[in-house]
């Protein structure tokens, strides 16, 4: 009797004991399941997300990819002077910057291209930089840059003034140390941009020193060219806002992120896929922002350009340019730049006479990124 009361409790704890392993099994499929929906669950989301965006199609024959440049992601980033909204062409682009990601360290470094640089534009025009897509939208600007600084870039992003408005009120503003002479062009764009990117008129900043900007005076900011340094300092400027922005971003919380992301994409035009977003995405908290350019490195005004009116930045040898900007971006010490590109800076030389051989300070501003601002001229104040 006592060895069948026996029998049956060893019964009883062998039933629990698989009870409990069914159960811890159930638990940990139902895991793996919820791990599954969450994956789903972003990728949807992406999908959502970029469902939203004006999202387009390039040809990549139409590009002018030279050759690969390695372990590196080069992506173009376009701010458009856009006042009805238009994204993909038929409007200059105010800011040209180059994103270079280092796939290996994750370090994102910047270049600006000034706006008013004499660069080819088409197979036989030559004109400003910013007109590339104002001519032929995002496909003509990125092929700007690829025929003219032997770059493979393929992949865009174009906004408009909203955009930087909306994400800098996002993120509660940004702080930037400011010149008496900063906030006073700051105050007067303000009218501006406000009524363009539908916000109500503003307060007046005062003083200079550090200054806590919202969305409409961090756009105002950035859209300064009056103050000495011109252009050169407004690529600067817009480079500063971009730095504060990456940088709040980075410790932003999820809501706030989220924010971001649904007021911004409506109003950003791209070519990059969900796979592409979410690739970048996943590594979005490890990105380092580190150094930060104008290109071209040596440039000068030029007022006298053959077959061309009005004042054009001129790279005080494009060769000489592209090959410093391989070094800065991919560490390419003594890069010998493209048949293409040489013909091009014998070209721009032809044109201006600003040959670096025999080239002396004879125009009206010369700049040297990282260096000494030489000359200064604000006469011109046209757009």
């Amino acid at each position: 009797m006592a060895k069948k009361r026996l029998n049956k409790r060893q019964a009883r704890i062998e039933r629990e004991k698989r009870l409990k392993r069914r159960k811890r099994k159930r638990l940990a499929i139902i895991f793996i399941e919820l791990l599954i929906l969450a994956g789903l669950g972003v990728v949807a989301y992406g999908m959502f997300v970029m469902d939203k965006m004006d999202t387009t199609t390039l040809n990549k024959s139409d590009l002018k990819v030279y050759k690969s440049t390695g372990d590196y992601t080069n992506i173009a980033l376009f701010g458009l002077d856009s006042r009805e909204g238009e994204l993909d062409g038929g409007v200059q682009s105010d800011c040209i910057m180059i994103a270079s990601i280092n796939n290996k360290t994750n370090e994102v470094k910047l270049v600006s291209v000034f706006r008013d640089t004499l660069l080819k534009v088409g197979d036989e025009k030559y004109g400003k930089a910013n007109s590339a897509y104002n001519i032929g939208g995002p496909t003509d600007a990125i092929a700007l840059l690829n025929r003219n600084l032997d770059m493979d870039i393929e992949k865009y992003i174009s906004v408009n003034f909203n955009v930087m408005a909306d994400i800098v009120d996002d993120i509660g503003g940004i702080e930037v140390d400011m010149t008496e002479e900063e906030v006073e062009w700051t105050n007067q764009y303000c009218g501006e941009t406000a009524a363009v990117v539908g916000r109500a008129p503003h307060s007046t900043l005062s003083g200079s020193g550090v200054q806590k900007l919202d969305g409409v005076q961090a756009v105002s900011y950035a859209r300064i060219r009056y103050t000495a340094g011109m252009d050169f300092k407004r690529t600067q400027r817009q480079r500063i806002v971009l730095e504060k922005i990456v940088k709040k971003a980075q410790e932003a919380n999820v809501i706030t992120l989220n924010n971001i992301i649904n007021s911004v994409m409506p109003q950003i035009s791209t070519n990059l896929t969900a796979g592409n977003m979410l690739a970048l995405a996943a590594h979005a908290k490890d990105y380092k922002l580190g150094e930060m350019s104008g290109f071209p490195f040596e440039v000068t005004t030029c007022e006298k350009v053959k077959g061309h009116k009005g004042s054009y930045a001129t790279a005080v040898g494009l060769e000489k340019n592209v090959s410093e900007l391989h070094q800065f971006l991919f560490g390419k010490e003594n890069y010998e730049p493209s048949k293409t590109v040489q013909d091009i800076s014998d070209e721009i030389i032809y044109m201006t006479g600003v040959d670096p051989e025999t080239y002396k300070e004879t125009t009206d501003y010369t700049y040297k990124s990282g260096g000494e601002d030489t000359a200064q001229k604000s006469d011109d104040k046209n757009e």
